[in-house]
């Protein structure tokens, strides 16, 4: 068969993470109670960090576009993951499916590059303080958001330029709850052996870049910590922490798919949920217990809003 677009697959049967009933159930309850927090954490950082000048910084406007980028990605497929609980004949449409695989993997290349941004700022801030204001300006913080979703866009369209023109002319099985693109790429109608070569070599070329350059970042930026005596050792450490736990947390899943992207493991559904579903979350969890500014910031926030609900009730 001819590679164009002779597709007759009009829609693909997404076969969920389980059959039985009780277990959607269970799924449906700590899925849901995980998206309501990524979304209600996100959007507070986002306030937080808009709403108090004490946040007026290039740290704190990179971690508001993260915060941005996550809120995107838990809802590129994870509230039709909890409709679809509900729903025995799982379908999505071949433009939904096509959707989903553009918006996964242009919010986790942006991601990446934005966590990278992050890891400089920081490089910036610790290594050379005196030139931080200077280096570290609004232009620049605006230059990397930019390249962060253009970087993103492009490598998903990449993939999608590989994809949407496959021959589907059968088989519409995807073992998974969203559109992976392994996955959806296993039911072309034509060997896909050299397509799966350009996509993996792709994929890990920006995710092992990007890997690379933070584990050099950071390898830098502690040192120099530790060479240091200075009284904002232990607030230094604290922010390093939290952005050091989000890339080790935001690259294991992706390293392990790209370096077996095509292995049908058990695991494997494990790790797209935790990708998918929890990632947006680790932002404002770890940040809101590892950063004693949002701390800070939260608790003068909840602390405001009791005392206005106390008032209203005199």
């Amino acid at each position: 068969m001819a590679h164009t677009n002779e597709s007759v697959v009009s829609e693909f049967v997404l076969l969920g993470l389980s059959k039985s009933w009780d277990l959607q159930l269970f799924f449906f309850a700590i899925f849901f109670m995980v998206y309501v927090t990524s979304l209600l954490g996100n959007i507070m950082i986002i306030i937080i960090i808009s709403s108090d000048s004490h946040f007026n910084s290039p740290m704190y406007f990179l971690l508001s576009n993260l915060s941005f980028i996550d809120i995107c990605q838990s809802n590129f497929a994870t509230p039709k993951m909890l409709v679809d609980f509900f729903v025995e004949y799982k379908t999505i449409s071949f433009e939904g499916c096509m959707a989903q695989i553009f918006l996964l993997h242009s919010f986790v290349g942006s991601e990446m590059m934005l966590l990278v941004a992050m890891a400089y700022d920081r490089f910036i801030a610790i290594c050379k303080p005196l030139h931080y204001s200077t280096i570290m300006n609004q232009r620049l913080c605006i230059i990397f958001v930019f390249i962060s979703w253009a970087v993103g866009i492009l490598h998903s369209v990449s993939h999608l330029a590989f994809t949407v023109d496959l021959p589907f002319c059968g088989p519409n099985e995807v073992d998974s709850f969203f559109c992976d693109l392994p996955l959806v790429i296993e039911l072309a109608c034509m060997d896909t052996y050299e397509m799966e070569i350009v996509i993996l070599t792709n994929s890990g070329l920006i995710s092992l870049s990007c890997f690379l350059a933070l584990i050099i970042s950071y390898t830098i930026i502690l040192i120099t910590v530790w060479r240091r005596s200075s009284s904002g050792l232990s607030k230094a450490l604290s922010t390093l922490t939290a952005h050091i736990t989000v890339v080790i947390l935001f690259f294991g899943p992706c390293i392990y798919f790209y370096i077996w992207p095509f292995s049908r493991l058990s695991v494997d559904k494990f790790f797209s949920v935790f990708y998918t579903v929890c990632t947006p979350m680790l932002n404002p969890i770890i940040y809101s217990l590892r950063n004693e500014d949002i701390k800070s910031a939260m608790r003068k926030l909840r602390n405001h809003h009791v005392n206005w609900k106390n008032q209203g009730s005199l």
